[in-house]
């Protein structure tokens, strides 16, 4: 039996992240991939709690013109939050080093912002999940870094990866959150505003 379309939703997906295109065939949705380029800058002023719901929109305002008949865009962006600041996806071996070395033995946070626009209706939201680390030693960070390559993720870690597996102690909130969709608040929206 097939498990696609469960909402008879088409989704235009203004991403090329593998991990949002898996979460979103697992939740039965008929999704096609539409890979755009926006700058990911924002306004000095605005709150950082705010920033991947405003880069969000912008990838999904981007796709607009793309957009099919009845599809429906998301658009979204993770961003992960450690005392006040923002750790984007890392520029390289050392930039990643670092990221991991914060995050050794704390908490921070994960925000991803999510944009949905129809031919009728946008929402706009975002969902905040809590991770904490145990203790990461330089080893195991440069084991991570030589065998996952985490050069395509906020904060340096995919929480479905060994590093997740092995080293996060405490999560509170949405797993699919941390790997780059709020699931359940994208379902909940899709069945109850689209």
């Amino acid at each position: 039996m097939s498990k696609r379309n469960h909402l008879s939703k088409s989704i235009l997906l203004a991403s090329n992240s593998p991990r949002r295109l898996a979460l979103l065939n697992e939740m039965g949705l008929a999704v096609r991939v539409q890979k755009v380029e926006v700058p990911e800058d924002f306004p000095p002023a605005m709150p950082l709690r705010q920033v991947a719901k405003y880069l969000a929109e912008r990838k999904a305002m981007a796709a607009r013109s793309l957009k099919l008949h009845g599809e429906i865009i998301l658009g979204s962006d993770t961003i992960v939050m450690v005392d006040g600041r923002i750790l984007e996806k890392p520029q390289d071996r050392d930039d990643a080093q670092n990221m991991l070395l914060q995050l050794s033995d704390r908490k921070h946070e994960v925000i991803t912002g999510v944009c949905l626009i129809s031919d009728h209706h946008k929402s706009i939201f975002h969902d905040v999940t809590e991770v904490r680390f145990v203790p990461i030693d330089l080893d195991e960070i440069d084991y991570y870094i030589d065998h996952y390559r985490p050069y395509d993720k906020a904060g340096s870690y995919g929480i479905q990866e060994w590093i997740g597996h092995c080293k996060i102690s405490q999560i509170l909130g949405s797993y699919t959150n941390v790997m780059g969709l709020p699931t359940a608040m994208i379902y909940n929206k899709l069945k109850t505003e689209f």
